[in-house]
């Protein structure tokens, strides 16, 4: 779970959109923090997902 922080800086969480579309059972989570002044909307970033073996497209959920 993102647990909440008093500044600026937040805890979110990032899902492969790949994955999911693909049917392929589990999930490819992260979880990393944004600036909330800098960044006010939502995060999308590369990353490596294992089960797929290759960076794919990780998406910020709530």
């Amino acid at each position: 779970m993102a647990k909440k922080a008093k500044g600026n800086r937040i805890q979110v969480i990032m899902e492969c959109t790949e994955h999911k579309e693909s049917g392929m059972p589990g999930t490819s989570r992260y979880i990393t923090t944004k600036n909330r002044k800098n960044t006010p909307d939502r995060l999308e970033l590369k990353k490596y997902n294992p089960v797929l073996k290759r960076s794919t497209v990780h998406k910020e959920i709530k």
